[in-house]
């Protein structure tokens, strides 16, 4: 069920013939899928050249018939959905339910970015000289670059593609090395919608020299990177040389407030359920937890007992709660962030290990009271360790929550409508949830401040990167 893995050129699948190749690994079992091939010079020169070429005719294309083959590739990718899913989970790990679900919402953001993109006006500006017509109008900036990672190897992508290619942009999608099926299955589909030779390319490669090679071209106008924070500020200095726009969505550590008027059992039960899904390997998960002291101990004894019963297994599995990490250095990194804050005084309620003998698993792990300078309050964990706190006021809270340089996602749950609207003014960060984790969706913005980056993917903000706005005076005589 696995797919037989090419680079994507000009529509033309090139195969590892001649190529460097590495090993694509199931996560589950340590096993391995297939041999990746990566891309020479040659392979990137030419996904230059060729979505060069064809931005020339692709941004004259009508925005109603780039919608349609937007929206026939969505509809291909939700018939291909459990295909899909399938390949997801082998090369991610995380459960086939989840996988199906991304999927699912890929195809929602190809399809709502093919709308968008019919609604992409300019705008007429009254002029105060008689004879004279101002207009604004919206251009599409030019050949784009997307980085993604392994995380969200379906919906991250398509926030790119879609987002690019309803604007009339072509895009080189350098997809994550460890989860390229899923990104070559969704190009396959939006290609046999009748995407035309050279408007979305994929390539693979050592990310820093492919990236390297392809910011190096004054072809590139556009960048969209998700990714680390020390990554993305690499790659800020690169596009100075050619002043090439960039979007950057980077990490975060996620602040969750609780305070003492909810219904402890139901919060923790979704608070479970957010925080160990994709085994904690979002960059939204709700990672620092903030409990009001009232209510500390209750829900540390929910929270810990639902952890406790998480079933870990392989993805494909029927009743399997979480599945492994995507590779082992995030069990190395798991086992240090336990290890800092035990060292620190905090306690470890459950987990705290790896399971099994083969794959990348790791309990789901609950550390109680560690420091506020601890490294797992401090660094975001990126996977199945919580770290819980106590909070005794507002304030407080609200400055250990806003003391971090990153600000990407922030929760709060409260029934006071007062304490609702205060957090939702306070916390710095770009997407804040109060009583909800739902804070990600097609036709929102999603992106961070300060360190979390800058620009937005999702919603109308997620297209105007992807613009160039002209302003044109007319003068109806000389």
């Amino acid at each position: 069920m696995y797919p037989e893995l090419s680079l994507f050129v000009e529509a033309e699948r090139l195969d590892a013939t001649g190529r460097r190749r590495e090993p694509v690994v199931n996560p589950a079992t340590g096993q391995s899928l297939g041999l990746l091939p990566y891309a020479s010079a040659g392979d990137l020169d030419r996904a230059l050249e060729s979505a060069q070429r064809a931005f020339s005719t692709w941004k004259s294309v009508p925005a109603r018939n780039r919608a349609a083959i937007l929206k026939r590739g969505a509809e291909l990718i939700r018939e291909r959905a459990d295909a899909i899913a399938h390949v997801l989970t082998m090369e991610q790990g995380k459960t086939l339910t989840e996988s199906r679900g991304e999927v699912s919402v890929s195809a929602d953001v190809i399809e709502w970015y093919a709308e968008e993109g019919r609604r992409a006006y300019g705008r007429i500006i009254p002029s105060a000289t008689p004879g004279t017509r101002q207009s604004v109008v919206l251009e599409p900036v030019g050949v784009a670059l997307a980085v993604t990672p392994w995380n969200f190897p379906a919906l991250t992508p398509c926030r790119k593609i879609g987002a690019a290619l309803a604007a009339g942009c072509t895009l080189i999608l350098k997809a994550s090395e460890e989860t390229p099926g899923t990104a070559l299955e969704l190009t396959q589909a939006l290609h046999d919608a009748g995407l035309p030779p050279g408007v979305l390319n994929l390539v693979f490669g050592e990310p820093a020299s492919v990236t390297a090679h392809l910011l190096a071209s004054p072809i590139i106008r556009k960048l969209s990177f998700t990714g680390s924070v020390p990554v993305g500020k690499r790659l800020l200095t690169s596009t100075a040389q050619h002043l090439q726009r960039t979007t950057l969505e980077l990490g975060g550590h996620a602040p969750v407030l609780v305070f003492d008027d909810v219904d402890v059992e139901r919060v923790a039960g979704l608070l479970v359920s957010g925080k160990f899904r994709n085994a904690g390997q979002i960059c939204i998960s709700p990672t620092r937890f903030y409990i009001h002291e009232r209510i500390f101990d209750a829900f540390v004894e929910h929270f810990t007992a639902r952890a406790r019963s998480l079933r870990l297994g392989e993805g494909l599995l029927e009743g399997t709660d979480m599945g492994p990490l995507t590779n082992t250095r995030r069990q190395t990194a798991m086992e240090q962030f336990v290890a800092d804050a035990t060292s620190r005084g905090a306690r470890v309620r459950s987990g705290g290990d790896r399971q099994g003998d083969r794959g990348y698993f790791f309990q789901p792990t609950v550390v109680t009271d560690p420091p506020d300078d601890s490294k797992v309050m401090t660094q975001e964990p990126f996977g199945p360790v919580v770290p819980i706190t106590r909070f005794a006021t507002l304030d407080e809270v609200i400055h250990r929550a806003n003391s971090l340089p990153v600000g990407l996602a922030a929760y709060a749950f409260t029934a006071s409508n007062e304490i609702a609207l205060a957090v939702g003014e306070l916390l710095r960060a770009g997407m804040v949830g109060v009583n909800t984790l739902n804070v990600s969706t097609p036709e929102t913005p999603f992106g961070g401040v300060r360190e979390s980056g800058f620009g937005q993917e999702g919603g109308l903000e997620g297209m105007q990167p992807y613009l160039d706005v002209k302003f044109i005076a007319h003068a109806c005589k000389p």
